[in-house]
């Protein structure tokens, strides 16, 4: 017999409320070199076909070094499920509730891009709150290539159990 319990089997080891965050806190995300492979994928996935996104010599005819990544698929590496945001709050997590962002600098092929979650902006509720989280992508130039928000609708922490004494006690 063994001693394992697959409730325990997690990416962090405590659970996080709406409570437990905290204005400035960061959560990285892993870096990743826009490879051809990751624009073939994105491709794929996006069908989108426009010759700027797969045609080096098309991007080079018009003064580009290489491949020009669409918007979207720079956007898609601040996704906190690349992170370990959502493992912080499977218990705790409502909703998604919005995204937007801003494409500040063109990423190409080959370039190493690092995304970051950090919290901005905490506002409570009576039963749950809504976290931002300002959205960061830099180049390995250290340039900002990409500013956005997503929020989130976080459950405050549950209210401990009242055990009620007994009434027909001694």
């Amino acid at each position: 017999m063994t001693d394992f319990d697959p409730t325990g089997h997690r990416m962090v080891p405590e659970q996080r409320w709406f409570e437990d965050f905290a204005l400035g806190e960061r959560f990285v995300i892993p870096s990743r070199t826009m490879t051809s492979a990751v624009f073939a994928a994105f491709q794929t996935a996006s069908g989108d076909t426009h010759p700027v996104h797969y045609d080096v010599e098309y991007c080079r005819a018009r003064g580009m070094p290489n491949l020009l990544a669409h918007g979207f698929q720079t956007l898609i590496h601040t996704a906190p499920g690349a992170g370990l945001f959502p493992f912080l709050v499977e218990e705790s997590l409502v909703g998604f509730l919005e995204q937007s962002s801003r494409f500040l600098k063109p990423v190409f092929a080959d370039d190493t891009i690092y995304p970051a979650l950090e919290v901005t902006e905490l506002t409570p509720g009576r039963s749950t709150g809504v976290v931002n989280l300002r959205s960061t992508v830099f180049n390995q130039r250290r340039e900002l290539v990409l500013e956005g928000l997503q929020k989130f609708l976080i459950r405050r922490r549950p209210a401990p159990a009242v055990i009620e004494a007994d009434s027909a006690g001694p």
